[in-house]
């Protein structure tokens, strides 16, 4: 398996958690409570995004950070 990799982006305040490669993404379906799936085109998931992260961790404003793990 390769790294998990995490990207917070404060302007959207979205956070996206890839355990594939990114560039492989052919598709997003929605899973609900602003959880968006990314898929290959096998159909399999390769990624995660995540909306309202400020809303999900009980912060008034977008976090501070940029996090990117790898």
């Amino acid at each position: 398996m390769e790294k998990v990799k995490i990207y917070y982006n404060k302007d959207s305040d979205t956070m996206d958690i890839w355990f594939g490669n990114p560039e492989d993404e052919v598709i997003s379906e929605e899973a609900g409570e602003g959880v968006i799936l990314k898929k290959n085109k096998f159909g399999a998931t390769i990624g995660i995004e995540k909306l309202y992260v400020s809303k999900t961790v009980g912060v008034d404003t977008p976090l501070p950070v940029e996090l990117v793990v790898a």
